[in-house]
C-alpha cells in the first residue's frame, strides 16, 4: 500500500557491497551494488517510480554514502533504528530469530509509522557524532587492556601494552581536540554547550555527547528526555505480581558515554546531584541504581535549561 499521505515510499536494506530496494505499492524490487554507479542507478530508479522518501536502517555507517546521495538527490531520507524495525517484523509475524531484516520489511514498517517523528539531517551533528563515538571506542580499548595489565602477564606483554596505551592516550587527546573545535565552529552547537558545561561535572567531552547525541533536548516532555536517553525506568507487572522496574530502550552509546562523567558529579563535583545521589544511597537504593537515577535528574534539568536558555543555577535546580 502507499503511505497515508500519498507519498511512494522505498525501503532499503543496507550491506557492506550492495542495497537492496523494495517500493512495496508498485511491487517493485531491485539490488544495486555499493559503488558510485549503484548509487547513480538507484537514483535513476527511484525518480522513474516517483518516489518520494527512502528509508533505510542505521547500519554501522554503511548507510551514510546512499543517505548522502540520495538526499544530494533531493529524496527525503530517514534512518530507523532497526530494533524497532524487527520488534515490528516480530509483531506481524514475519521474522524468526535469525531471519534478516529485508527492503520489504523496512518499507512495510515506513508505511505504517509514516508519521512517527525523526531527527532532520544535521551534516555537523553527524561529523560531531562520529568524532565522540571513536573516542568513546578508543577509551574502552585503552580500558580492556589496562585491565589485561592487571594480572601477570609476560614483560613482553607489558612493554607492548604500554607503547600501545601511549598511542592511544596521544589519539584520545588528538581527538578530544577535534570535538572541541567541531563544537565552536558550529554557533549552534557552541551556544549549547556554554549552557550544558555550566553545569558542575560536565566539560567539553561531555557537552559533546550530548549535543550529538540528543539533538532533541530542549523541545520535547521530560519523560520523552528520560526515553530518549534510555534512563527512563519501566514496570514489570503482570497481574497481582509487582516487578522491579527497569530501564531499556534509548541511545545506548549516549548513556554509556555519560555514565561515568555522572558518577563524577554526583558523588564529587555537583552538590546538588550528589546530595540526591546520597539520598538515594541512605534509602538503601544500589550505587548503580542511584547513578541511573541522577542521571535522569540530569537530562531532564538539562532539557528545562536548553529550553530556556538558561545556564546552570542551583537554586533552581535544586532536588527536593
Amino acid at each position: 500500500m502507499m503511505a497515508q499521505n500519498g507519498c511512494v515510499v522505498v525501503g532499503i536494506d543496507v550491506a557492506k557491497d550492495k542495497v537492496d530496494g523494495c517500493i512495496r505499492w508498485l511491487s517493485q524490487r531491485q539490488t544495486f551494488p555499493s559503488s558510485a554507479e549503484g548509487r547513480r542507478k538507484l537514483i535513476a530508479w527511484l525518480r522513474k517510480h516517483k518516489v518520494d522518501k527512502a528509508v533505510m536502517e542505521a547500519s554501522g555507517g554503511y548507510e551514510r554514502e546512499w543517505a548522502k546521495a540520495l538526499r544530494e538527490a533531493r529524496f527525503e531520507v530517514r534512518i530507523v533504528d532497526p530494533k524497532r524495525v524487527r520488534n515490528f517484523a516480530r509483531s506481524a509475524g514475519r521474522l524468526a530469530k535469525n531471519d534478516v531484516i529485508d527492503a520489504e520489511m523496512i518499507a512495510w514498517f515506513a508505511e505504517t509509522f509514516d508519521d512517527a517523528p525523526s531527527q532532520p539531517h544535521d551534516a555537523a551533528r553527524e561529523e560531531l557524532a562520529t568524532l565522540v563515538k571513536a573516542r568513546k571506542h578508543l577509551i574502552d580499548v585503552r580500558t580492556r587492556l589496562q585491565s589485561q595489565n592487571e594480572h601477570a602477564v609476560p614483560g613482553a606483554v607489558l612493554k607492548a601494552h604500554a607503547r600501545v596505551l601511549k598511542g592511544l592516550d596521544t589519539e584520545i587527546t588528538k581527538l578530544e581536540d577535534a570535538i572541541v573545535a567541531a563544537v565552536k565552529a558550529t554557533p549552534a552547537f557552541a551556544e549549547r554547550a556554554e549552557i550544558i558545561e555550566s553545569v558542575p561535572g560536565l566539560a567539553e567531552t561531555s557537552s559533546a555527547i550530548i549535543i550529538a547525541g540528543l539533538p532533541e533536548l530542549g523541545t520535547v516532555r521530560e519523560e520523552i528526555a528520560s526515553a530518549l536517553l534510555g534512563a527512563a525506568p519501566y514496570d514489570d507487572d503482570s497481574g497481582k505480581r509487582r516487578g522491579e522496574r527497569h530501564i531499556k530502550g534509548g541511545r545506548r552509546w549516549v548513556r554509556n558515554a555519560l555514565y561515568m562523567p555522572c558518577v563524577g558529579a554526583a558523588t564529587q563535583s555537583n552538590p546538588v546531584l550528589k546530595a540526591f545521589y546520597d539520598r538515594l544511597i541512605a534509602k538503601g537504593k544500589e550505587p548503580n541504581v542511584a547513578i541511573i537515577a541522577c542521571m535522569r535528574k540530569l537530562i531532564v534539568i538539562l532539557n528545562t535549561m536548553i529550553a530556556r536558555g538558561e545556564k546552570w543555577d542551583p537554586s533552581r535546580y535544586a532536588l527536593r
